[in-house]
């Protein structure tokens, strides 16, 4: 059950990457998945999957500024 919850909702901050970032869903794909915020949202010790997609993404943003 946590695996297929926590799949969409991988699939909803992605697509708001994609949207937020004016890139398609392949690109964004790889940029989550290259982020240190997308490894602590499957570490339950850091309560991420417990956040907003939205709070996610503006997470992503500020690492990606860094």
């Amino acid at each position: 059950m946590r695996d297929s919850v926590l799949w969409r909702k991988q699939s909803s901050i992605i697509m708001l990457l994609a949207k937020q970032l004016g890139i398609d869903g392949e690109r964004a794909i790889d940029i989550y998945y290259s982020t240190t915020i997308a490894k602590q949202l499957h570490d339950s010790r850091y309560g991420l999957y417990l956040m907003s997609d939205q709070y996610i993404v503006n997470l992503i943003m500020e690492e990606l500024r860094k």
